[in-house]
């Protein structure tokens, strides 16, 4: 019997560690700044979700700041007609000469393609868009998208595949985010005057509510508290060299070539081609890159 006992307290042990794992996600890493229940966390913490109406959308940050990270996402976006929507996932510090590292996802009419719109701000400067069409319906189900960010380069990436790499290259004269810790930030808003063909979609609101989800967080990264980074470290909690691997990765020759694909056959807009908008030459960034 005593034997018996044990395994059951063993076995309610277990559960409770599955539980206490399973459970830590959105409650533990996230908290839901406006929308007025609009936002809400659901499945034990497994699951986010963030709602758009007429009257509001919704929002929400990490409780974390970060000084360089690998940080994965999945969404599921708006699905059917959700032009006139944006669902925005990025990573910002604070202040007039703010860093950002940004997917923002345009919402379309129904049967046309989501844009995937990308941007880097540096010390209060952006103008770095790239954007994409994705290779799949993102609103069917949910995909990783993923910052890659240390001091060498920013890599963003989806499903795994690198579809932008943004170098340091302050040696040239070009800030690059460093310095600034940042927290996630997510947000679904509406933006029918400019997000779906320049504005001239607007939202459908009989369609409201419009909802994007999210799961399976993951930030392997250098969390800053205190004015310390938890990656100078040194005691034996700290991570391990394996787990920092990411702070000195770099795209390898298979990750080249992916990223070249995405950019030939996926790429609608590039800052970096666009003379009109520089006429006095393109940014340093773009004659290197």
């Amino acid at each position: 019997m005593a034997s018996s006992s044990s395994a059951i307290l063993l076995l309610i042990s277990l559960v409770g560690c599955f539980f206490a794992i399973s459970t830590a996600n959105f409650y533990q890493n996230f908290d839901i700044t406006w929308g007025d229940g609009r936002a809400k966390i659901l499945n034990n913490g497994d699951l986010l979700t963030l709602s758009l109406d007429k009257a509001s959308g919704s929002g929400f940050q990490s409780k974390n700041e970060y000084l360089f990270g690998k940080i994965d996402m999945q969404l599921k976006l708006v699905p059917g007609n959700s032009a006139g929507t944006v669902t925005a996932y990025y990573l910002s510090s604070k202040g007039a000469a703010w860093d950002e590292i940004d997917f923002e996802f345009l919402g379309n009419l129904s049967g046309d393609p989501y844009i995937l719109h990308t941007n880097v701000f540096s010390q209060g400067k952006g103008n770095r868009e790239q954007q994409f069409y994705l290779w799949f319906d993102p609103t069917a189900d949910f995909h990783t998208y993923s910052i890659l960010w240390n001091p060498q380069h920013i890599v963003f990436s989806v499903d795994g595949t690198p579809i932008r790499e943004f170098k340091n290259m302050e040696s040239n004269g070009v800030p690059f985010p460093k310095s600034q810790p940042m927290r996630i930030y997510s947000s679904l808003w509406n933006a029918d005057d400019w997000a779906t063909r320049g504005g001239l979609v607007k939202t459908d609101w009989s369609l409201a509510p419009f909802t994007a989800s999210y799961r399976s967080f993951n930030a392997n990264a250098c969390v800053w508290s205190s004015g310390a980074s938890s990656c100078a470290s040194n005691t034996a909690s700290s991570s391990t060299s394996a787990d920092k691997a990411w702070l000195s990765e770099e795209l390898d020759s298979t990750g080249q070539e992916r990223l070249k694909w995405v950019q030939k056959n996926y790429m609608i807009y590039n800052y970096c081609a666009d003379t009109k908008r520089f006429p006095q030459g393109l940014p340093p960034e773009c004659k290197t890159a």
